[in-house]
């Protein structure tokens, strides 16, 4: 792999990992190593009605001050300043998140409204905090967003009817427990739902154009297991291995991207999501494959290497062929994990994507897309394509 074009680069992860199956319950001691004593746990509807949430509850005993559980899918600024609210009324010093990345989103805005005073949307954007926030543990009950490591939260304006970015080295959790047990509930949908957004992670932090070698090790083995251990996780939800090997994927693919960037996939799942309510991780499968081919000939070396890691032989192949296999192999992949395979499929009304291809223009991480884009026009031919 040629680097010469990008000799320079810096490269983060400075959460905590931890893990391991139970290693949940060992929640307390890592409040404690961060000297804190008032805790706020934040979880969503669901999951507040699970044993998972006791789990920790029980191991953090009189060190837990309450359970914040207004979190919902595709979380939004009123949900976060809702529960800042509740954590300032209990004096709370620390959040430790239990669930997915909408949990983890909320707590990141969380801590910095609780850190910074005032309201969520004052502080959206990229690098504007300025100083360490309230300490966050956060425990994945899905293995997906690696968002346990990145220094972003991407939380929905409902009123707006868009997606705020906030972005931060300070919003880098401190300590991530990975205990497969914890994700052993998940069902299946979400199982393959999250998984595919680890791998879109992954593939989007090779291709980047901030792309550099220690997230290329990373992202090139989290693809690796991925292609191995999510249909394993499909196939048997208590498999603890596939289960444990998913988290770690996550997390790694979640330091790569955070630190290569990602690209078009997610500047076009981003605005898919924010109009149309899918899921993130299921926007992520389906575009994928149409903008690797998009972006083809800008990277077909590298295309060609992912292909190899989902399980192809390219070897000898014309270079723009060999790259085409890694689109393939994403198709063979999601089509057997039974995803949707068209945006038509997650209802998604063709006359809202030339709006979409607008607002994806806008849209941060389209800057690091291996082929550049100007034109909306460009973004619309992938969606249509992807419809």
């Amino acid at each position: 792999m040629n680097y010469s074009k990008n000799l320079n680069f810096i490269f983060r992860l400075p959460t905590k990992i931890v893990f391991g199956p139970g290693t949940a319950k060992e929640v307390g001691m890592e409040v404690d190593e961060l000297k804190r004593t008032r805790a706020l746990i934040v979880t969503d509807r669901d999951l507040v009605k699970t044993n998972l949430v006791n789990i920790v509850r029980k191991a953090m005993g009189t060190r837990c001050v309450g359970i914040f559980s207004d979190v919902t899918p595709d979380t939004g600024v009123h949900i976060v300043n809702t529960g800042s609210e509740y954590g300032r009324a209990l004096g709370a010093d620390i959040l430790v998140s239990v669930g997915g990345g909408s949990a983890i989103d909320t707590s990141k805005g969380m801590a910095i409204c609780l850190s910074k005073g005032g309201r969520l949307e004052d502080y959206s954007g990229i690098n504007i905090l300025g100083s360490p926030l309230m300490p966050h543990i956060v425990i994945p009950t899905t293995a997906g967003t690696g968002s346990e490591v990145t220094y972003a939260a991407v939380i929905k304006d409902h009123d707006q009817n868009r997606k705020l970015l906030f972005a931060d080295n300070f919003l880098v959790p401190n300590v991530a427990i990975l205990d497969p047990n914890m994700t052993v509930g998940m069902p299946k949908s979400l199982t393959a739902a999250t998984g595919m957004d680890a791998l879109c992670h992954c593939i989007e932090a090779i291709h980047s154009l901030q792309r550099e070698p220690i997230a290329d090790g990373l992202a090139f083995h989290g693809i690796r297991l991925i292609k191995e251990f999510l249909p394993r996780a499909m196939q048997n939800g208590e498999d603890i291995v596939a289960r444990g090997q998913m988290l770690i994927a996550a997390t790694i693919g979640g330091a790569a991207f955070s630190n290569a960037q990602v690209g078009m996939v997610h500047a076009l799942a981003h605005c898919i999501g924010a109009r149309f309510g899918v899921p993130h991780g299921v926007a992520n499968s389906i575009l994928l494959p149409h903008c690797i081919l998009y972006n083809l000939d800008a990277c077909p070396d590298l295309y060609a290497l992912i292909a190899e890691a989902m399980g192809k032989e390219v070897k000898g192949m014309d270079p723009l062929k060999a790259a085409e296999q890694a689109a393939i192999a994403i198709w063979e992949f999601t089509k057997a994990l039974g995803m949707p395979q068209s945006l038509r499929e997650v209802n998604v009304d063709e006359s809202g994507l030339a709006q979409c291809a607008n607002d994806a223009l806008m849209d941060g991480a389209i800057v690091y897309n291996p082929k550049p884009i100007f034109d909306s026009e460009e973004v619309l031919k992938v969606y249509q394509k992807a419809f």
